[in-house]
């Protein structure tokens, strides 16, 4: 066995061995997305092919596209793919599937199928890493009850893995992002804070499991119950972070909104890893760019900040309504931007 399959099978019983693979990424996770401010910037004025049959396109920075296809039947379409966000390959696999399907889930859809989008270094890398990583979102992707159908690879000199995602809702039941509206309470599906313990992750090698299943796990529950609670407006919390993603959906939707930061769900090791510094630049840059529509009350601090905004990967929903069996962290209001207090 040379020394490759001998690193790929110590990764498969737990010890990444001679391969980090954060270590051949600039950026983890979702943390690795372009600075919101600077892609709105960069795609501004760019609407696609607007038509009577697109009912969600670019105007409102939602999470996937919705196209009307039958009167009963709207397609939706995502992709999402990112840098190592943990060292262990068939961990990664599953933290990016469950990632882009949740662009679906978001929307109120159900995935019907997907397709692998791969960037690896071949020759730097084995290839029979890169099989883990499929192998870990074949995986999460069986339990959505959604197939894997092919794929497209490219030589990159940094890895990267994700998926294109097709599903299907009901036309009058997607969630989107502009229809949130004053005086309803807003819900988080899953703790924040995974950003910061990736960080901690990449630089010290410490592996935290709480936020990796976390991570890994998909919001197609919380999806369907926002559905059949009637919701009409949710997001994800992924790169941009919770008060990234939330900013998007009030101005979207013409809203304000207050949050509670004590409401607020933290993983595990969260504020520990904040307290020792292991915040990442993109965290930083999502509190530059929402700042100036943020009001702070007494006792708020600059780390309250930053872990609301905090780069989360694969997070939970952020839903306007109330979900059975999850935290209320806030509610909308008439006015505009975002009140933490």
């Amino acid at each position: 066995m040379n020394e490759a399959q001998t690193s790929v099978r110590q990764l498969k019983d737990g010890n990444t061995g001679t391969f980090r693979l954060t270590d051949f990424a600039h950026g983890g996770g979702c943390a690795c997305k372009i600075p919101p401010g600077e892609l709105e910037d960069a795609v501004r004025g760019l609407i696609g092919q607007p038509g009577p049959e697109v009912l969600v396109g670019l105007d409102s920075g939602d999470d996937a596209a919705a196209v009307l296809v039958r009167e009963d039947l709207a397609v939706l379409t995502t992709a999402d793919f990112f840098t190592p966000v943990v060292n262990d390959a068939y961990d990664w696999g599953r933290i990016a599937a469950a990632n882009a399907l949740s662009d679906i889930y978001a929307m109120g859809g159900r995935p019907v199928t997907a397709i692998n989008l791969v960037g690896w270094p071949r020759g730097v890398l084995p290839m029979e890493l890169m099989t883990e990583v499929l192998r870990g979102g074949l995986s999460v992707a069986a339990q959505a009850g959604c197939p894997v159908l092919g794929g497209h690879s490219i030589d990159d000199p940094e890895p990267k893995y994700g998926m294109a995602v097709t599903g299907v809702a009901h036309p009058d039941r997607l969630l989107r992002n502009d229809a949130a509206r004053p005086g309803l309470p807003i819900t988080l599906t899953k703790p924040i804070g995974v950003g910061l313990l990736n960080n901690r992750h990449k630089q010290t090698g410490e592996v935290f499991a709480e936020a990796l299943e976390t991570m890994a796990s998909l919001n197609r529950d919380a999806s369907d119950a926002a559905v059949a609670a009637g919701v009409k407006a949710a997001t994800d919390v992924t790169g941009f972070g919770l008060l990234g993603h939330l900013f998007k959906m009030v101005r979207a939707s013409e809203v304000g909104a207050v949050i509670d930061f004590d409401s607020v769900p933290l993983v595990d090791g969260a504020r520990e890893a904040l307290r020792d510094g292991f915040v990442s630049g993109g965290t930083r840059r999502n509190l530059d760019w929402v700042r100036p529509h943020l009001s702070a009350t007494a006792g708020i601090t600059e780390d309250n900040l930053l872990l609301l905004a905090d780069a989360q990967t694969s997070g939970g929903l952020l839903v306007v309504g109330e979900l059975p069996g999850y935290p209320v962290i806030g509610h909308t209001t008439a006015g505009r931007g975002i009140q933490i207090r």
